[in-house]
């Protein structure tokens, strides 16, 4: 069973990405490397061009995570539905992945007979609330996006609340793009505590391109490097060990 936190990317948009790589190649490579990309897009009200749906319904196929479309005032409960729904598609992926080997053949969990296939979903339920998480939140500042913001603010604050309620550990960072200087800008470094964005998301700039492509790879990227500074410490511990 998952050993290393599940790794969760968070896309928040609103429209189609019109500069850089595409986001749909980034996503796959994502899922590659164990990252979940999931997408949610953010209108005012039902409408949002079908090229827009098609690229978010797109990068979360790709990304092996879920897409979702959603009206400014539900963003709250869908960002929470789709983090914890991927979570479970995830857990029962990797319960799938263990049963063909102990199994050794291609079987799924739908395959196995109703009691025992109850008894695995209350194992990848459990594993639901005690499983550790990093999610990475990448949140959308084009300039058709001002107005929204201070929605996706709270949902993430509800989305923090919702998930320290489970025993695992959650780590959240935060990534907007386009950033002030660059196609991509950190917001927030790897934390258990959302709240630290009530005090600078009121101050973000907007602005009018929205390279996706670049901001997923700079997130699979930023994932990379949380694993190699945590192999430094892990070396670093065994060397005073060692020299004790």
């Amino acid at each position: 069973m998952p050993k290393s936190p599940l790794k969760q990317i968070l896309l928040i948009t609103d429209g189609c990405s019109n500069q850089g790589e595409d986001p749909l190649a980034v996503a796959a490579l994502a899922k590659e490397n164990g990252i979940t990309v999931n997408v949610i897009g953010v209108v005012e009200n039902d409408a949002m061009e079908q090229k827009g749906v098609q690229e978010i319904e797109g990068i979360a196929a790709s990304g092996g995570g879920i897409s979702q479309i959603v009206i400014s005032a539900e963003l709250s409960q869908t960002v929470q539905m789709v983090t914890r729904k991927a979570m479970t598609q995830t857990l029962q992926g990797v319960v799938n992945k263990e049963l063909r080997q102990i199994l050794g053949k291609e079987t799924d969990m739908e395959e196995l007979p109703p009691d025992q296939r109850g008894e695995i979903l209350e194992v990848v339920d459990e594993l639901g609330e005690t499983a550790d998480m990093e999610v990475l939140v990448l949140v959308d500042t084009s300039a058709s996006m001002k107005s929204k913001l201070p929605t996706v603010k709270e949902a993430l604050l509800d989305l923090s609340l919702s998930l320290n309620a489970r025993m695992g550990a959650n780590r959240f960072a935060v990534f907007i793009f386009p950033g002030k200087r660059k196609e991509v800008e950190k917001l927030l470094d790897w934390t258990p505590n959302l709240e630290l964005l009530t005090s600078t998301f009121p101050k973000l700039a907007v602005g009018g391109i929205t390279p996706t492509g670049p901001a997923l790879r700079e997130a699979m990227t930023y994932f990379k490097k949380r694993r190699s500074l945590r192999g430094l410490l892990a070396n670093d511990d065994e060397y005073m060990e060692d020299s004790m």
